[in-house]
């Protein structure tokens, strides 16, 4: 543990300067966007050029470039990500309300593409070339190829409209009532998870095919070990290492296309607060969302790398 530790350490001091390049590289795409803040606060009052003039000045809008950003990460280690221009609230006060629904459907979408990846791909890989196996890779490729929106119109239309089986959209909060949420949640949290769970299937019976043709395994099953056991204690471990990348990688993919999925479900997520403030031009809301969503990629990706040390004992050697 110690040596996990030390690598921890080292990883977090080398994020200092990653999340710099990211807080950097937003606010110069949203200072280049053509969004302007007074115009959407003076939205529908016909302002004159003075008031655009005296707001931008009050906010610091006409301050050079390296001024801004300076006050701008000034404000975001004192945690606060400016005043939605629109509702008058702080950017931060919306995100909080947002954020738990997204993590919510990421994470449920998450433990979904993850058990169906590991229950087809383990299956397939000890089946190959057999039926099963033939019938596997048909449904993953069906699924890389299927989109997500695509995906979420249809359950909406088959399972919520024809069949009834779940509403066609809304929210409900577990502490209100747990069989509610999971209605509500059950459609987007497939329609966002299938797709990575179809690309991890591929990818997990790839990598347990490539240790099941090992000699250790071999040798393993010949001194009598029985089959399930020389799979679930050697060969998932090994063979976990490159679906774990991916899975980093496809966390991404999940908050990215959470978007989406809210706005088709009318979740009023991190995605529907998202395209509000885009629809709407609220810059500091849509400057929040983004940074956010890239701070929550880098601290997956983080809890990843330690899963990898944890999985494969070598990588800790090499570290």
């Amino acid at each position: 543990m110690a040596v996990i530790a030390r690598i921890l350490a080292r990883r977090l001091v080398l994020l200092v300067p990653l999340l710099l390049g990211i807080v950097l590289f937003v606010f110069l795409v949203m200072r280049f966007a053509d969004i302007d803040p007074a115009s959407a606060y003076f939205q529908g009052a016909n302002p004159t050029p003075q008031q655009l003039h005296d707001f931008r000045e009050r906010n610091g809008l006409l301050d050079p470039m390296p001024l801004r950003y300076l006050h701008f990460v000034g404000d975001l280690l004192q945690g606060d990500m400016g005043i939605s221009v629109l509702t008058r609230q702080p950017v931060v006060e919306q995100i909080t309300t947002a954020l738990p629904l997204t993590l919510q459907l990421t994470f449920l979408g998450l433990g979904i593409a993850v058990v169906v990846s590991l229950v087809l791909g383990i299956s397939a890989a000890i089946h190959r070339d057999r039926t099963w196996d033939q019938i596997v890779r048909v449904i993953s490729l069906t699924g890389v190829a299927a989109p997500g929106f695509w995906l979420a119109l249809l359950m909406i239309q088959y399972l919520a409209v024809d069949l009834g089986w779940f509403p066609t959209g809304g929210y409900i909060n577990p502490a209100d009532s747990l069989t509610g949420w999971l209605r509500t949640m059950t459609l987007p949290a497939l329609a966002l998870s299938l797709p990575v769970a179809a690309q991890l299937t591929r990818i997990v019976r790839t990598a347990v095919v490539e240790e099941l043709d090992k000699d250790y395994v071999r040798t393993a099953v010949g001194s009598g070990l029985p089959p399930v056991v020389v799979v679930g204690r050697n060969v998932l471990r090994n063979a976990l290492i490159n679906p774990l990348t991916v899975l980093g990688l496809r966390v991404g993919y999940l908050l990215g296309g959470a978007v989406v999925v809210e706005t088709i479900f009318s979740l009023p997520g991190m995605g529907k607060l998202m395209i509000d403030a885009v629809k709407n031009g609220d810059p500091a809301v849509v400057q929040g969302v983004v940074l956010t969503t890239a701070v929550g990629f880098v601290v997956v990706n983080l809890v990843i790398d330690v899963l990898y040390l944890l999985v494969n004992p070598r990588l800790r050697g090499a570290a």
